[in-house]
């Protein structure tokens, strides 16, 4: 058995989502291949609305103003969507955990994914590592992943642009 790895690759899957939202269903499917999930999703045709609400609601506990409310809505949201944990084994990925029931649709998978996903992020690298970029104007959602657990920054550009904007301010 390995351990499925939640935390991170759920957390970017719902910051590429938050900063970049699909047009459509299959490019939210896609999202999902793209972090390595294999499942198949039974087609429903509200799954693309459904999803949006699924990271709306996720970008709340983003925008969290402290641990504790932070911490509130994440519950919430496990408790909409989480299962008992189960071993599985499919797609030859071993057996490993889910944390939701089988059969579900798309938003529901993501829902649990995300959900449980995040609390694993913030509970093993830190309440703080879920922010929004710090580089005004930009909004987009930052996992911080770094060894120190400083990132601000969604991008290298910018980090970038927040930098010229001190050292112009400065002179």
């Amino acid at each position: 058995m390995h351990l499925n790895p939640y935390g991170e690759y759920a957390v970017l899957l719902a910051a590429s989502l938050a900063n970049d939202w699909p047009a459509d269903r299959d490019g939210i499917e896609a999202r999902t291949r793209e972090v390595g999930m294999t499942m198949p999703f039974p087609r429903r045709a509200e799954d693309h609305a459904e999803t949006r609400k699924v990271i709306d609601d996720w970008l709340h506990i983003v925008d969290a103003t402290s641990d504790t409310a932070r911490a509130e809505l994440l519950n919430i949201q496990m408790a909409r969507a989480a299962a008992y944990p189960r071993l599985v084994d499919h797609d030859q990925e071993g057996w490993h955990l889910h944390y939701r029931d089988n059969g579900q649709p798309l938003p529901e998978v993501l829902r649990s994914v995300i959900s449980v996903g995040t609390a694993l992020h913030l509970t093993t690298r830190g309440m703080h590592r879920l922010r929004r970029c710090a580089a005004e104007p930009c909004t987009h959602v930052v996992v911080d992943v770094t060894r120190n657990g400083r990132q601000r920054f969604c991008s290298v550009r910018c980090a970038n642009r927040a930098a010229v904007r001190r050292h112009r301010a400065r002179g």
